[in-house]
């Protein structure tokens, strides 16, 4: 592989900000672009060798050969394109089968393949030909892109983008019904900055008061690690839904003393224990990592924590919650899923189509 701009190579970043910045915040212009929820992929194409590069410079081309096979089909001979790896399941994208892609067995990675294939969305361009594009702005990078995908089809897509302030509102509040992340805000001037954040992402933040079930210590000794955090269902089931775990050690050590009385007997009766053990935390982590440590503590399910999300990803928070405060008013039974808010649905296919 001989390509000006050539792998392993860490990807541009965004900053989180909290609101859609205006256009003329930004000097020469903002474009808007949805946030996909995938995973970070630069393409590196030169004629029959191509490599898929993560975020972490490490390469993701075993885990997707039908990928590498529409590169070929799709993308110029020789380029270098900056995108998200996705997966689409009816018609949301579905983060969890693209975890399952990242399997060690080959056979594994070829049924899975078959099965869920993965598509690839581009949204920059950083070579083509014997060109870097690195040092061009983003709105010079953004138009060699359209007409490098002009013939390219499924699964290979080029970003929806648009300059106009109220289609990223319009797109901020519809996009999540078919599972997308946010927005995300490009100055038209900036060039390509590896490993910088110089975008800006909006993401949703809401809040919901969760049962505190159990916790995990701290691997570095006996503070809490993690709060676990459950709501109710239909059925009166109380699901595992995500954790809370970003507390500064002084905070860890202090909540030992504050669930030591909730520790009590909180085996006995426990909703994730004996039967109901299927709606843990146990049967949701370990499908990402078989070596982790998926043991906690109980606690009687009494305790009301309101934290921070941004959305969900099927019936669980797709990120770490963020705590906020306790809530001694609210009875544990009132905490479900009724709570939550219910983006409205939206079509994929459209907005791959765009």
């Amino acid at each position: 592989m001989d390509l000006p701009v050539m792998p392993p190579l860490k990807p541009m970043l965004a900053k989180l900000v909290s609101g859609i910045p205006k256009p003329d915040e930004t000097p020469g212009g903002t474009l808007y672009e949805p946030k996909w929820d995938g995973f970070r992929c630069i393409v590196f194409r030169d004629g029959d060798e191509v490599e898929l590069g993560s975020r972490n410079e490490r390469p993701l081309t075993r885990y997707f050969p039908e990928v590498v096979e529409a590169v070929k089909a799709n993308l110029p001979d020789r380029c270098v394109v900056d995108g998200e790896l996705i997966v689409v399941v009816g018609d949301r994208l579905d983060f969890d089968s693209l975890q399952l892609r990242l399997h060690p067995a080959e056979s594994r990675v070829r049924r899975l393949a078959g099965e869920v294939p993965a598509s690839f969305v581009a949204f920059d361009l950083l070579a083509i030909g014997d060109d870097s594009m690195m040092d061009e702005g983003f709105g010079v990078r953004r138009k060699r892109l359209e007409r490098a995908l002009k013939k390219a089809k499924p699964p290979i897509h080029l970003t929806p983008a648009t300059e106009d302030f109220e289609t990223a509102q319009q797109w901020f509040d519809q996009f999540e019904g078919a599972g997308l992340d946010g927005i995300v805000a490009k100055g038209s001037d900036i060039t390509y900055r590896p490993d910088e954040r110089v975008m800006q992402k909006i993401k949703h933040a809401r809040t919901a008061d969760c049962v505190v079930a159990g916790f995990r210590w701290h691997k570095s000794g006996p503070v809490v690690g993690s709060l676990l955090l459950g709501l109710y269902d239909d059925t009166g089931t109380l699901r595992h839904v995500g954790v809370a775990a970003s507390f500064p050690m002084a905070r860890r050590k202090t909540l030992v003393d504050e669930l030591a009385p909730y520790r009590k007997n909180a085996e006995k009766d426990h909703p994730w224990f004996g039967d109901d053990r299927a709606h843990g935390p146990g049967a949701a982590a370990s499908r990402w990592n078989a070596k982790k440590d998926l043991s906690f503590e109980p606690l009687r399910p009494e305790l009301v924590v309101e934290v921070g999300y941004d959305h969900m990803e099927g019936a669980r928070f797709r990120h770490t919650a963020q705590f906020k405060r306790w809530r001694s008013d609210r009875d544990p039974l009132t905490c479900t899923y009724a709570q939550l808010d219910e983006p409205v649905r939206y079509e994929l296919h459209e907005l791959l189509g765009a």
